[in-house]
């Protein structure tokens, strides 16, 4: 008889955006004449930039005609698209990374779950506290977590890095040493960044202990301030440890059209001196089997004249989003953060009230959905994540209804 991936079962509940589409709906479903506005999930609202779909209607056109039909993609990604993002996303910024280390994909999402893959099942993982959830969450379907504690909310064998508000919501270096270490800037769900000598101490820390760093850099386009690096490619020595993601789903609204990357440098080895490089390579190229053309003509669209200055007005729109947020909160009386160099924005519940409380009361009394900040971990208790994603009109509806609880 079959037997399940019992560390499946270890998972406590359902993926957090899934409880929260779910708690959505039901209530909808009970009250058909409110118009609820959701600030929940990281979906993007405004269509794709003309630029791209005018590449993705030319790519279709391709596809019709057998002189330039396309098939499977390279296991990497067509190369136009590779050297594309070699040419705006490393090289402008004069950071070394070459064409043959990215890995093309179907977004950062997947990247993120399936990094772990190539990694020994004895490898202990740090994370940030509250953090991403498919970061623990796949690692516990590897079996890499160890037992789960329902009254801590802890999983015994990962390292928790917390990001309090006394610490501007950046994490410290672990005390226990760990051998990957998850990082996202600018930071899901906290909205927070780090100057680049502080992401300079982590990879000057990675290499001495001899750790790898998976960094997740899906919201680097929304970046603001000065100093805020970009890639972590940006910090000397990075190549040897760091292992970096990105996305279009955020930048360029790609969030259903699937896309993004990985770099993998070829300087990164174990401590055995395995390459993971290729590791990653076999992995890509056993598992999939690449992302559609029309995606990744849309992909290079992107990096146009006019792909640059389109994407770039619609991230000024989702960040005025923020804006309106994070005043309307200020003025309404609560303490909140982010919003500046992320689309996101970090708020602590009203009157101690847990993050599902809280999440309960938005929706009843304001028909507003929202993020619990328990559902990214213990120290996201007390605390609520909205997103600038909506469109303007239910960004501005959503606050002056929040103010008038």
């Amino acid at each position: 008889m079959f037997k399940v991936n019992d560390n499946y079962l270890k998972l406590p509940g359902s993926y957090l955006f899934s409880t929260v589409a779910r708690k959505d709906r039901e209530f909808r479903a009970a009250h058909p004449d409110k118009k609820v506005i959701k600030l929940s999930i990281g979906d993007v609202t405004q269509p794709l930039a003309p630029a791209i779909i005018d590449s993705l209607h030319k790519a279709v056109d391709e596809m019709s005609k057998a002189e330039t039909f396309k098939g499977y993609a390279p296991d990497l990604g067509y190369e136009f698209l590779r050297n594309a993002i070699v040419e705006n996303d490393y090289k402008s910024r004069e950071v070394d990374v070459s064409a043959d280390e990215i890995f093309v994909s179907d977004g950062a999402k997947s990247d993120s779950a399936n990094i772990q893959e190539i990694f020994a099942l004895d490898n202990k993982i740090a994370v940030c506290d509250p953090v991403y959830p498919v970061y623990v969450d796949s690692n516990v379907m590897a079996g890499r977590t160890g037992t789960y504690d329902k009254e801590t909310g802890l999983w015994s064998d990962v390292i928790y890095m917390p990001c309090l508000e006394a610490n501007g919501f950046a994490p410290e270096l672990p005390k226990e040493t760990p051998d990957i270490i998850y990082l996202c800037f600018p930071n899901n769900p906290t909205g927070a960044t780090i100057k680049k000598s502080m992401l300079q101490d982590w990879v000057d820390y990675a290499n001495r202990v001899g750790a790898v760093i998976i960094y997740d850099a899906a919201y680097e386009a929304y970046i603001s301030e000065a100093d805020v690096p970009h890639t972590i490619y940006e910090c000397e020595g990075a190549r040897t440890c760091a292992i970096e993601l990105k996305s279009f789903s955020k930048n360029a609204g790609f969030t259903g059209t699937r896309l993004g990357y990985t770099v993998v440098p070829k300087d990164l080895k174990a401590a055995d001196g395995t390459a993971l490089n290729p590791l990653w390579a076999r992995r890509h190229g056993t598992k999939f089997n690449g992302a559609p053309y029309i995606v990744q003509r849309a992909g290079e669209a992107v990096y146009s004249d006019a792909g640059k200055a389109e994407t770039k007005a619609q991230i000024a729109y989702y960040m005025n989003n923020a804006k309106v947020i994070y005043e309307g909160l200020k003025d309404a009386g609560y303490s909140v953060s982010g919003g500046v160099n992320a689309p996101y924005i970090w708020l602590k519940t009203p009157d101690h009230m847990s993050s599902w409380d809280f999440f309960d009361y938005l929706l009843e009394k304001a028909n507003v959905v929202g993020t619990p900040g328990s559902g990214f971990g213990p120290s996201g208790e007390g605390y609520f994540r909205l997103t600038a994603f909506g469109t303007y009109e239910n960004t501005v509806e959503a606050i002056d209804r929040i103010k008038k609880m």
